[in-house]
C-alpha cells in the first residue's frame, strides 16, 4: 500500500473515532483508532521533552494507563529508549532473555500489569519530537510489514494532532477508560514547580526526586503531586520528606 493511501485510511479511522465521540480530532481518538487496527490491545501516548518533565496524555484501558505511569515514574522502559533514540522500539516479548536486565524494574512490573509486547512509536517531525505512542498486547506478538507502517502513520497523525492542539483539549471524557489527562500534567508541573523552591533545584530535578518519591512509597505520582500541591507533603533538600497536616 502506497503512503498516501495508507495515510488517507489511517485519517479516516481516526476521524470516525472523534465522530463517535462527537468532538474533534485528538491523540485519544488515535489511539483507539490503532487498539482497532491493530494486533495489539492498548494503546497510550505520553507527551516528551528533553527540557521538561513526561507528561501522559491518554491512555485507552487500564493497562495502558499503568505503563505510561511506569515508564513516567520508573524513566526507563521502551517509551523512554524510543524518545532517546529517536526510532522504534519493538519488544515483542518482554520475556526475551536480557530485557530485565535493560529495564531492570520496568520489564518485571510491565509483565505484572498484563502486558507481554510492548511497541514504542516516536512522534517526529523534522527536529520535533513532541512525545511516543505505546502499542501493548498482552500476548508475545510480532507486528509485521503492513501492520508496523500502520503502526507508524498512526504515530505520524498524533503528532500532527498533538502539535495542532493544546495538551489539555486532546483527551477522551473523564471517568472512563480513555482518559483526559490535562489536569493530571498540570497538578505534575505545579508540583515540580513548588519542589524547585522547596529543594533549591532545577525542574527536572524537582521532577526525579517527586517520580523517586512516589516509587519508593508505591504510590500513583498524580497522587504524590497532588499531596505536594495541597500543602500535605513537603520536601526538604537533606532530609526525608515530611507529611504536613492538612492545615498546616
Amino acid at each position: 500500500m502506497g503512503a498516501e493511501s495508507r495515510s488517507v485510511r489511517i485519517r479516516m479511522l481516526v476521524a470516525e473515532q472523534a465522530a463517535g465521540r462527537g468532538a474533534r480530532v485528538g491523540v485519544v481518538d488515535v489511539c483507539t483508532a490503532a487498539v482497532a487496527a491493530l494486533p495489539v490491545g492498548g494503546a497510550g501516548l505520553s507527551a516528551m521533552s528533553g527540557t521538561a518533565p513526561s507528561h501522559p496524555l491518554c491512555s485507552t484501558d487500564t493497562v495502558s494507563e499503568q505503563l505510561e505511569e511506569l515508564q513516567l515514574t520508573l524513566g526507563e522502559g521502551p517509551c523512554v529508549d524510543a524518545f532517546v533514540r529517536g526510532s522504534a522500539v519493538l519488544t515483542p516479548d518482554l520475556l526475551t532473555r536480557g530485557l530485565q536486565d535493560r529495564w531492570m524494574v520496568f520489564a518485571d512490573a510491565a509483565l505484572e500489569a498484563g502486558a507481554r509486547a510492548v511497541f514504542a512509536l516516536p512522534l517526529q517531525m523534522g527536529a520535533i519530537s513532541p512525545g511516543v505512542l505505546d502499542l501493548y498486547a498482552n500476548i508475545p506478538t510480532v507486528l509485521d510489514t503492513e501492520e508496523l507502517a500502520d503502526a507508524l502513520a498512526f504515530a505520524d497523525l498524533a503528532t500532527l494532532v498533538l502539535l495542532d492542539a493544546r495538551i489539555d483539549e486532546t483527551g477522551g471524557p473523564r471517568g472512563g477508560p480513555v482518559e483526559d489527562l490535562g489536569a493530571y500534567r498540570a497538578e505534575i508541573d505545579q508540583a515540580s514547580g513548588m519542589l524547585t523552591v522547596q529543594l533549591g533545584v532545577g525542574i527536572e530535578e524537582a521532577f526525579v526526586r517527586l517520580r523517586a518519591y512516589a516509587f519508593a512509597q508505591g504510590r500513583r505520582l498524580a497522587d504524590v503531586a497532588a499531596d505536594v500541591v495541597a500543602g500535605r507533603l513537603r520536601f526538604t533538600p537533606d532530609a526525608e520528606p515530611d507529611q504536613a497536616g492538612e492545615d498546616n
